[in-house]
């Protein structure tokens, strides 16, 4: 990273309200699986609502590196020439994928059961993160993958083909299900992979979509290899991820009620809505009409006095990536919030767990980090000076904190927001914070 880039701040004053209506960014999840599955498709994708962000422009370029003709009518909507799923081909030099952890762990997937050899690389942030979690299962089904010291950068060599695996996660990890999923592709025989929580399952529906059948009950997902994908249309939904963080400024701030349009509402990921209303949030969904693969809803939000709880651990996994701007709420809550069975935090863009617990003290607020999770004492907060150590949600989470805080917040390190959400002080300031960047 850059001197300049690293400068990058927020100053994100006092605001005391949020109201209107907005519309948030599409989602990301969708936006890069629709790209991977949509490049190994026969056929033309059509992809409209895309995240033009930073994570999902480095997999639309990987893709065309390894031989994908993808053309963009507009910045959010994407066209994939699908190449088969045996036309890749071998990019001339290591795809890069900046701060993406779900390109490259999809992708580690995606090319094991290629013929050719690739490198994967990233940005400091990324090339810190672990990437054994795939690589192991990987090479039970007959991938050779080398990471270095469990890291990036991982070179993956030419396989002449894979095995069907069966397999256990021992964390569970939509991330490391999705990379076997897409390497079951290339397997020989019927692949079965279970999951000790339920995640995010957008893999599975877009599966289903380009035409791949497969079975998925019981934290269990079937896979047969060999079938072929055709390409097919995709509507990406608003990124629930980014609405989480104008959800919790409208439980903190939005006394005449805030609405956050065209939202997935996939109910694999909204364990964050449960959260919120076992502490008194009021929170109403709308549902969209509809036949589409992902479930999509205006969401309403009005101001309430929010209670700490202790957070159900059943509710851990499908809210893992809204845990930054969630410990926001607890801080701004009556009373205590714990959270445990979260240690998946700590393998983030940045170890989520010490980073909010340190930016949290900084404002006065009394918390306590714990192994696998942290515990939360509400109470008042002032300002102060968050290093956001480069994680986007984190920057974010801080921003909306100004809904509760007596001074101004400094947040820096926040370029990296562009990676998921580009636009957000605009967003954020057309809501009522009053933020500077």
């Amino acid at each position: 990273m850059s001197h300049a880039t690293a400068e990058r701040r927020y100053i994100a004053q006092p605001a005391r309200s949020v109201a209107g209506e907005l519309t948030v960014p599409g989602d990301k999840s969708i936006s890069h699986r629709a790209l991977m599955l949509g490049g190994i498709a026969e056929g033309q994708t059509s992809i409209s609502g895309f995240l033009p962000s930073a994570d999902c422009l480095a997999t639309l370029t990987a893709l065309r590196s390894l031989g994908v003709f993808i053309s963009r009518p507009t910045e959010t909507q994407v066209r994939v020439h699908g190449v088969g799923r045996h036309g890749l081909r071998a990019a001339e030099r290591a795809l890069d994928l900046g701060n993406a952890g779900t390109a490259i762990r999809l992708l580690m997937g995606l090319l094991a059961g290629q013929r050719f050899d690739s490198t994967l690389i990233g940005d400091a942030s990324l090339m810190r993160r672990p990437m054994e979690r795939v690589a192991a299962p990987l090479r039970l089904m007959g991938a050779q993958i080398e990471t270095q010291d469990g890291k990036p950068p991982v070179r993956i060599h030419g396989a002449s083909g894979l095995r069907a695996i069966d397999y256990a996660l021992p964390i569970a990890s939509a991330q490391v299900k999705s990379a076997l999923l897409l390497a079951a592709l290339y397997a020989q025989g019927k692949s079965q992979i279970s999951e000790p929580a339920p995640t995010r399952d957008h893999t599975e529906r877009m599966l289903r979509g380009f035409g791949v059948q497969l079975n998925s009950e019981a934290g269990r997902v079937t896979l047969a290899g060999g079938q072929r994908l055709r390409g097919c249309d995709i509507e990406v939904p608003g990124d629930f991820s980014s609405a989480a963080f104008f959800i919790v400024a409208g439980c903190l701030a939005a006394t005449q009620g805030l609405t956050i349009r065209n939202v997935g509402v996939n109910p694999t990921r909204t364990g964050l809505l449960e959260i919120l209303r076992l502490m008194g949030a009021d929170i109403e969904l709308q549902p969209h009409d509809g036949e589409a693969p992902e479930p999509v809803a205006d969401i309403h939000v009005r101001a309430c006095r929010l209670h700490g709880i202790a957070v159900p651990e059943a509710l851990v996994a499908p809210s893992i990536d809204e845990f930054p701007v969630l410990f926001i709420a607890a801080a701004a809550a009556a009373g205590e919030t714990l959270v445990t069975g979260a240690a998946e935090l700590r393998v983030k863009e940045s170890d989520r767990l010490a980073v909010m617990a340190t930016g949290l003290s900084a404002l006065g607020i009394g918390c306590e980090l714990l192994p696998d999770g942290i515990r939360i004492q509400g109470g008042p907060m002032h300002g102060g000076r968050i290093d956001s150590q480069g994680d986007h949600r984190i920057a974010m989470a801080f921003a909306i904190a100004s809904l509760a805080a007596s001074e101004p917040i400094e947040i820096a390190d926040v370029a990296n927001v562009a990676t998921s959400f580009p636009g957000f002080p605009r967003l954020a300031r057309a809501a009522g914070l009053a933020l500077e960047d």
